[in-house]
């Protein structure tokens, strides 16, 4: 199956795919800094605008082989392909949902590994301007392990490398060009915690931003974390004008503790901090994140406490009904309690959006389509897990949480 493939997906398809394995040692083309390309060219004794036309060919034209750079001479395309991988995913399927306004793409990577992006469409309303939102993986699973977050039961497999992550990017657009549409906006809220592999996600981010590559402005660009403070800290000394966005869910640290394990490293107060620093230094408004659960975190205490953790702030409150995944024994909260929550949170100043979850049909929240093809948990793991999730937070709520 060629690169671009659009399908329907069979449960029997992907569970075909290999497993992890070896990987293609040869770096991917599309983490390639252009000063680099440039020198390697150079050091082959080609002229310098050779890169140039690399560059076009894989950014502008969507190129995904060498093979498609028929302008190049054969001995330098056989010296690419020598060298680099015009393209790091190797399979791609899509699923539409929401009458097409959502897709959803699982890739399968070089070594077998699946990663998923998804697409948004926003038509243009109320003055806005239409909008193709595309939110990417940064790791193969991921290592917090939020309870109620898909990835968080597929563990931690791997980061992602620059040109993985950026190419993600490049699918879309290859995707939405013959639509006569484009990429308006990234956001690193899939698979993984983007400020776990900073580097390589900073990397990326830079090549979507670069005139040269992509050529996406930085303010266009969302950075998530669930609150990795040396990552936070390191942006704010680049002082990039990437918006950041805060996994929250809950300013009570013995709760927050339950629903992002990380709380326990990095508590809620020193997030809020460097993340506050970090608005300071480039004038961004943080955009905080919050997954409402039934009676866990949307009681009007917690609002309470958000509203006091955040009042004064340069902050934007998102709130999300929790998407319903396999092995939690937790729902979504109702509307009226998403409505009262957010009314507590405008009463003290606070910008809030209550969001809507797009693609449920196709388990669009990051990481369900790729844990429904990992080896599904015994029962009696999945019991213990539900039994410790609910005394957990069952202390949270009665105090222990405060």
């Amino acid at each position: 199956m060629p690169a671009d493939t659009l399908s329907s997906i069979s449960a029997g398809a992907l569970l075909a795919m290999p497993r992890a394995g070896a990987r293609d040692t040869r770096p991917g083309l599309a983490g390639m800094d252009p000063d680099a390309l440039a020198a390697w060219m150079l050091e082959r004794g080609e002229a310098a605008y050779r890169a140039r036309q690399v560059a076009d060919f894989l950014w502008d034209r969507g190129a995904v082989s060498f093979e498609q750079m028929r302008t190049l001479p054969a001995v330098l395309r056989d010296g690419l392909e020598a060298a680099f991988r015009a393209d790091t995913l190797v399979e791609t399927t899509v699923l539409p949902a929401d009458a097409g306004l959502t897709e959803k793409a699982l890739h399968r990577l070089d070594d077998g590994r699946l990663v998923e992006s998804v697409l948004m469409r926003y038509p243009a309303r109320d003055g806005l301007r239409e909008r193709n939102t595309v939110c990417i993986s940064s790791q193969a699973g991921c290592a917090v392990g939020c309870p109620f977050c898909a990835t968080g039961e597929l563990g931690f497999l791997r980061d992602l490398e620059t040109a993985e992550i950026a190419d993600q990017v490049r699918f879309w657009r290859r995707r939405l060009a013959p639509l006569g549409d484009r990429v308006t906006n990234v956001v690193f809220m899939g698979m993984g915690e983007p400020l776990l592999n900073v580097e390589r996600v900073l990397a990326a981010a830079a090549a979507l931003s670069d005139r040269r590559r992509f050529g996406l402005g930085a303010r266009h660009i969302t950075l998530s974390t669930s609150g990795v403070v040396p990552g936070i800290e390191r942006l704010t000394a680049l002082r990039p004008q990437y918006t950041l966005a805060v996994s929250l869910h809950a300013a009570r640290p013995g709760l927050r503790d339950v629903l992002v394990p990380l709380n326990r490293r990095y508590p809620v107060g020193e997030v809020v901090r460097a993340a506050t620093a970090y608005a300071d230094a480039t004038g961004r408004r943080i955009s905080y994140e919050v997954v409402l659960i039934d009676g866990i975190n949307d009681t009007p205490r917690d609002a309470a406490e958000m509203a006091r953790l955040l009042r004064g702030r340069l902050a934007h409150v998102n709130l999300i009904p929790m998407n319903p995944v396999a092995h939690t024994p937790w729902r979504p909260s109702p509307p009226e309690r998403l409505a009262a929550f957010a009314e507590v949170l405008r009463a003290a100043g606070l910008a809030t959006t209550i969001r809507r979850n797009r693609g449920l049909e196709i388990g669009a929240a990051c990481g369900q389509l790729a844990a429904e093809q990992a080896e599904a948990p015994t029962p009696a793991a999945v019991g213990r897990r539900r039994e410790r999730l609910e005394r957990e937070s069952a202390a949270a709520l009665a105090g222990g949480g405060a």
